[in-house]
């Protein structure tokens, strides 16, 4: 008779993945086992700190456990003497080890929580022969409290869930010893120790996530305070921009329009007076335009978009721009370049711009009727500005500054790792010269910085 097999069905394995439920389940429950013994078998120093209020007792939580340790090393080596009847050599030598699990969990936690279970273990088979009816074991009644201290400074410095671990492995250790080996007539330590135990772990944990909110509240209010401040100085620089629109930018925009205007309130102006209001209403109009970038620093939260591509940044090749301005107002600049002229770096131009800049501005304000050499040599790994004016030939008018411009200079050339240097000449004259580095690389690294704001002689 001829049987009919049935159909084999392939087998269904379970999931034993993390995409599914039971698999997913079994891999976290074993990540946090895992978890939860490398926490107990972290052996790495975690001191106590101290107090940081009142200063006058920030070691007291030290001298208290120090005392402690004394009181359970004394305490233990009376009972073992006294009630269970261990002598000899063994006996210091475990008060000692229950001493040191106190001062060894002040710095070391883990290390202190083992060496007080050695210490109960050891204690526990020594006075195994020796207990009397209704005596505590495993855990001698000092010894049970001593582990307690030890237990909190544990709980204090690792996670919960390392707290929960190391309570569970002390109670189970108390549990096994008197389900297997508790001596006849003794008493139970059993319920005790879990009950503190637990009450240890559960006061540390408190006291920890006590500990970890105040530390976030201060970070907190830091950056509470950080960003006040930051606030502050924002509605300061807005402050400082609406101050220069209204003042600066009122006035200037007057002389823009009074320049323009001017020719026609003359009969007959002469060419050279057209060219001097023309070359007047058109610093104004550049001035204005480089008021309003700054402007635009000011009230910006971040600077380096306030510029943007829509307020390209002065370079040297408008250094010819620049001294013909100087020359309109009456002054007799000459200039000249040495070396292979190339492009710099952002930074580098818009300083050596400045410098050069506020140099002649400073000669128009302090030497009326000098003449003015402008210098430029590029090097091979730096460049060297020069601007030297020759003696007055009259006397310059009070200048309402505060003398800032060599400062500014000065900040404009540190900045990009460079020198600046100033003085007077033999011959009456002033010289201000700078070196500048071709490729900067500021303190922190980067490219080089472009300055923001400039820095004018008011």
């Amino acid at each position: 008779m001829n049987e009919q097999s049935e159909p084999q069905v392939p087998a269904r394995h379970a999931n034993t993945g993390g995409g599914g439920k039971p698999g997913g389940s079994r891999t976290g429950t074993a990540a946090a086992v895992r978890s939860v013994a490398r926490g107990l078998l972290d052996l790495k120093a975690d001191p106590l700190p101290r107090m940081s209020r009142p200063r006058s007792l920030a070691w007291l939580p030290h001298l208290v456990l120090l005392y402690l340790a004394a009181a359970f090393f004394a305490l233990t080596t009376e009972q073992l003497s006294g009630h269970y009847g261990v002598n000899g050599a063994i006996r210091p030598v475990l008060s000692a080890m229950v001493a040191g699990s106190v001062l060894l969990a002040v710095r070391w936690p883990m290390t202190g929580y083992w060496l007080g279970l050695t210490a109960a273990g050891l204690i526990s088979w020594q006075t195994h022969d020796h207990v009397g009816q209704g005596q505590s074991w495993p855990w001698l009644p000092a010894g049970i409290f001593a582990f307690a201290p030890v237990l909190l400074l544990v709980s204090l410095r690792v996670p919960p869930r390392v707290t929960v671990g190391a309570v569970t492995v002390a109670i189970t250790f108390t549990g096994l010893a008197e389900g297997f080996f508790k001596p006849e007539h003794s008493g139970t330590s059993a319920p005790g120790a879990a009950l503190l135990f637990a009450f240890t772990g559960l006061l540390g944990y408190a006291l920890r996530a006590t500990r970890l909110t105040r530390t976030k509240l201060v970070e907190q209010e830091t950056l509470t305070e950080e960003e006040r401040a930051r606030r502050t100085l924002l509605e300061e620089r807005s402050r400082i921009a609406r101050e220069l629109h209204d003042v600066v930018a009122h006035h200037m925009s007057v002389i823009s329009i009074q320049a323009q205007v001017a020719p026609y309130l003359v009969e007959n102006p002469s060419e050279e007076l057209k060219e001097n209001l023309a070359g007047i209403r058109a610093n104004a109009v550049e001035a204005l335009t480089e008021l309003r970038r700054v402007l635009g620093v000011l009230r910006s939260e971040h600077p380096d978009e306030a510029g943007g591509p829509h307020h390209p940044q002065p370079t040297l090749a408008e250094l010819g721009g620049l001294v013909d301005n100087v020359r309109a107002a009456g002054l007799e600049v000459t200039t000249e370049i040495a070396g292979i002229r190339r492009p710099l770096s952002p930074g580098v131009e818009l300083t050596a711009y400045r410098i050069v800049q506020e140099a002649l501005s400073n000669c128009l304000r302090h030497a009326p009727g000098s003449r003015v050499e402008v210098g430029i040599a590029y090097g091979p790994r730096d460049v060297h500005l020069c601007v030297a004016n020759t003696a007055p030939t009259r006397q310059a008018p009070p200048s309402p500054g505060a003398g800032h411009g060599l400062l500014g200079m000065r900040e404009r050339a540190g900045m990009l790792g460079g020198e600046l240097a100033a003085g007077h000449r033999p011959d009456g004259g002033y010289e201000v010269s700078a070196v500048l580095p071709m490729d900067p690389v500021p303190p922190g690294g980067g490219s080089s910085p472009v300055p923001e704001t400039d820095k004018k002689d008011s």
